[in-house]
């Protein structure tokens, strides 16, 4: 019977060693260039400390971040010790992580520099996408936050500092959080338990953020505040809480906001779009077809593109992602316009060219019957390829992410 036991014993033991454990992505510590993915960033969650030899990260193409090479609730980005770092979007989106921080930075003197960047899908419902901690400062200059789903988009804790400008907050989600007043965008936090925090924020627009009471949260408790600084052209729009009620811009729950502009200016001059509209265009994607109609779309308020205007006297539908007035432009062309002999001898119906903010996906409708081609505005001449259209209420629609004319060609 004892021998039995033994056997057991034994044979139990050797099937719990058996069982593969699940290893955890090792960090890059100082990652150097050569170790760097393709599109310009680490490949996996990375330290950088005062001890690093890189500081400068130039993007080439557009990111996704895998949440399988970061442990949960970690930083892809983390950066401390009193480095001053810089990240270059050169206009490419940056996807994820979905499990974590993007940025996270710590220390006095560490300072980060986000430029010219996309960030979408990123964060964790219990963290931030950037948080600036303990004395760190994140300087944010033409840079869109569209689609996160975290605590709070961007946040200030403890002695953080963060200057937003030129920046678009659009469909952000705040996740699960136990302090009621975190913004759905933005969270500055003082506390008894966290030093004062600062944001500043020039020039923004804040549209879609959602499943929050505020769009922006400024705390504080004792004598730790947290301080909000609003100024330039700010633009709130269409923001909810749960239950598609109203979100409040923001909220002051023992903090002190400054606030020299709201909703006094043009959709144009808030949130960096001259940025947008003047960037050439980088490679995109193309968006799968949409089959759904086109979506009535409300009087702008003031018309501040091109787009509306083309509809109304042209029959030519226009929809896009977030709205008309969100950076894209539209022009109605002729022959001259095409450029390309072969198409306008073969007797094209209609073109129009969109170009600025279209990487946010644009339907456009003919109301006429026939083929389109797409007139690729990133090459020069531009590449003529089929595009793949659907008919939707009688009308010839097709869906493009990327700069160019579609022409309307008989058949």
């Amino acid at each position: 019977m004892t021998i039995k036991r033994m056997l057991l014993y034994w044979l139990s033991l050797f099937c719990v060693l058996a069982i593969p454990v699940e290893s955890q992505p090792a960090q890059l510590t100082n990652p150097g260039a050569a170790q760097m993915s393709a599109c310009g960033l680490p490949p996996s969650y990375a330290l950088f400390n005062s001890s690093a030899t890189v500081t400068t990260l130039n993007l080439t193409a557009d990111c996704t971040l895998s949440s399988s090479n970061m442990p949960d609730q970690s930083a892809w980005l983390d950066i401390r010790g009193g480095v001053e770092f810089t990240i270059n979007g050169n206009g490419y989106t940056i996807t994820g992580p979905s499990n974590g921080y993007f940025i996270y930075t710590r220390n006095t003197g560490t300072i980060v520099n986000l430029n010219d960047a996309i960030i979408r899908q990123a964060g964790h419902s219990a963290v931030f996408v950037l948080n600036a901690d303990s004395g760190s400062r994140i300087n944010v200059r033409n840079v869109i936050f569209r689609d996160n789903v975290a605590t709070s988009t961007v946040a200030a804790i403890d002695n953080g500092q963060i200057y937003l400008e030129n920046v678009q907050f659009l469909n952000n989600r705040r996740g699960s959080s136990s302090i009621a007043n975190h913004g759905s965008a933005v969270t500055v936090r003082g506390s008894q338990f966290f030093a004062a925090s600062f944001i500043s924020i020039t020039n923004a627009f804040f549209q879609g953020n959602a499943n929050a009471p505020n769009v922006i949260g400024v705390l504080g408790g004792g004598s730790n505040i947290g301080t909000l600084e609003l100024q330039g052209c700010i633009i709130f729009r269409d923001n909810v809480n749960t239950g598609d009620t109203p979100a409040t811009n923001y909220v002051n729950a023992g903090g002190t906001t400054t606030d020299s502009s709201i909703d006094s200016c043009s959709d144009a001059e808030a949130g960096g779009f001259s940025y947008w509209l003047s960037l050439t265009p980088q490679p995109k994607k193309r968006k799968e077809k949409v089959s759904s109609p086109p979506t009535t779309i409300p009087t702008p308020r003031p018309p501040a593109v091109t787009c509306p205007t083309l509809s109304a006297a042209t029959g030519i539908a226009v929809r896009a992602t977030y709205g008309l007035e969100s950076g894209i432009q539209c022009q109605r062309i002729d022959g001259g316009g095409i450029g390309i002999s072969s198409i306008v001898e073969a007797g094209f119906i209609d073109a129009v060219d969109i170009w600025g903010y279209v990487d946010q996906g644009v339907e456009v409708c003919f109301p006429q019957s026939g083929r389109l081609l797409f007139l690729d505005a990133r090459t020069s001449p531009r590449t003529v390829s089929p595009l793949e259209s659907t008919v939707v209420n009688g009308m010839t629609c097709a869906s493009i992410s990327s700069p160019g004319s579609l022409v309307l060609m008989p058949g």
